[in-house]
């Protein structure tokens, strides 16, 4: 079973790097969505000029601004409900490198059942204050999960099996749908069942590069997500045993 694939882009903020992954993306041969969350006048322009200039592209607009996870979220829909049944996403930034899209796209037709996520591999112009973090989010993610499964929570360079991904989005009241969305999709997806397989990536920060990710409300949200998740663990261990103590 090889499936039918596509690419989601979330867009806020990147509207000439968009446009120049547009193009590039175009060598992929997949349809892609492109994602406008809830952008200023100009950026929407510019995405909205994208499906003249590349017939791949479709432009789907979020009225207001609802966070990374919720235009990944957008994206997904859109592909299952065109017929697909995985999609490949990838940030507008700049980070990824866009020359692995074909060994993702590979290594999720080999086991078309898994996550395929990215495991970063940073230059020297990852900043160290991120590079701490992400190590604190990776400890908290194998605590959540028992495992060591997920090698990096947070790189939104990855290949979801959609279905499974949008049943579990769908029944987390509690998902978050900003910049903690990356991580908590995982945790829950691998409480779920789902198989999470890593590639390696280079990732890397480009010079002038403009980042969504606001130091004090996003490390806010992370660590009420991890405490949700923590809690979620816990609740699930006891529900676990009480189940297996009536059985008994």
């Amino acid at each position: 079973m090889t499936g039918s694939y596509a690419i989601v882009v979330p867009v806020y903020r990147h509207g000439r790097e968009a446009a120049r992954l547009a193009a590039r993306l175009a060598e992929v041969g997949l349809p892609a969505y492109f994602v406008d969350d809830g952008n200023e006048a100009e950026t929407a322009r510019l995405l909205q000029a994208l499906p003249g200039r590349f017939p791949h592209v479709r432009v789907i607009r979020r009225e207001e601004n609802g966070g990374k996870g919720a235009a990944v979220l957008t994206g997904l829909k859109a592909a299952l409900a065109d017929g697909h049944s995985h999609a490949l996403q990838i940030d507008s930034d700049g980070q990824h490198n866009l020359a692995d899209i074909p060994r993702f796209l590979a290594a999720s037709r080999e086991t078309p059942q898994a996550l395929i996520s990215g495991h970063p591999q940073f230059d020297v112009s990852a900043p160290l204050g991120r590079r701490i973090g992400r190590q604190i989010t990776r400890l908290c993610v194998w605590l959540e999960t028992l495992s060591l499964d997920i090698v990096d929570p947070m790189c939104g360079f990855r290949v979801y099996p959609l279905a499974p991904t949008l049943q579990v989005a769908d029944s987390a009241s509690s998902l978050g749908r900003r910049m903690d969305f990356d991580v908590e999709i995982l945790v829950r997806l691998h409480w779920a069942g789902v198989a999470i397989r890593s590639l390696p990536t280079v990732v890397i920060y480009p010079e002038g590069g403009v980042s969504n990710f606001r130091m004090l409300a996003d490390n806010g949200r992370i660590s009420w997500m991890h405490t949700r998740l923590i809690l979620g663990m816990v609740g699930r261990g006891l529900t676990g045993r009480l189940g297996r103590t009536r059985a008994a």
